[in-house]
């Protein structure tokens, strides 16, 4: 117990910011990070080396954002609006709302992978590891959703719809 608690201290900051950019919101996010944690402790005995905790973690966070996420597909229910100033940690709330309505142009798949490589900092091969994919389907991914990030912050600034 003592020693899954010490692992999970050192990436709970980077689960949440994954799942809270993945998910769209705080309470999403929470939820997402507990149910991993969850799965985590009760399959811990199962990992074979403590080096790849924190892989193997990212990878059950990743498969529940998914599922949640499919979920509320299903249900049909908007994500609400994340109360920024509290999820921020002394980052502008301006600025968050931006990122997330950049990142809310992308498919799940190319925001996973933008978040995972900017907010989680993964590279290409550890990031299709966790999605099985393979990693030039992934770098591709990545440039293509970074070109469209780039196309849709100059759309903004020349006032176009």
């Amino acid at each position: 117990m003592e020693r899954f608690l010490e692992l999970y201290q050192t990436v709970y900051g980077d689960l949440y910011h994954l799942a809270y950019y993945y998910m769209g919101n705080g309470e999403d996010a929470e939820d997402a990070v507990q149910d991993t944690v969850l799965t985590a402790y009760e399959h811990f005995g199962s990992l074979k080396k403590e080096e790849s905790f924190r892989f193997w973690i990212f990878r059950i966070l990743v498969n529940r954002c998914k599922k949640n996420l499919k979920k509320r597909a299903r249900r049909e229910i908007p994500a609400e609006e994340p109360d920024l100033a509290q999820e921020a940690g002394g980052t502008d709330p301006a600025m968050q709302t931006e990122i997330l309505e950049l990142l809310g142009t992308l498919s799940g798949e190319e925001r996973l992978i933008v978040v995972m490589t900017v907010f989680g900092g993964y590279k290409g091969e550890e990031i299709a590891r966790i999605l099985h994919r393979k990693h030039s389907t992934v770098r591709t991914k990545y440039r293509r959703a970074l070109k469209k990030l780039g196309q849709e912050l100059e759309r903004e600034e020349s006032g176009r719809p």
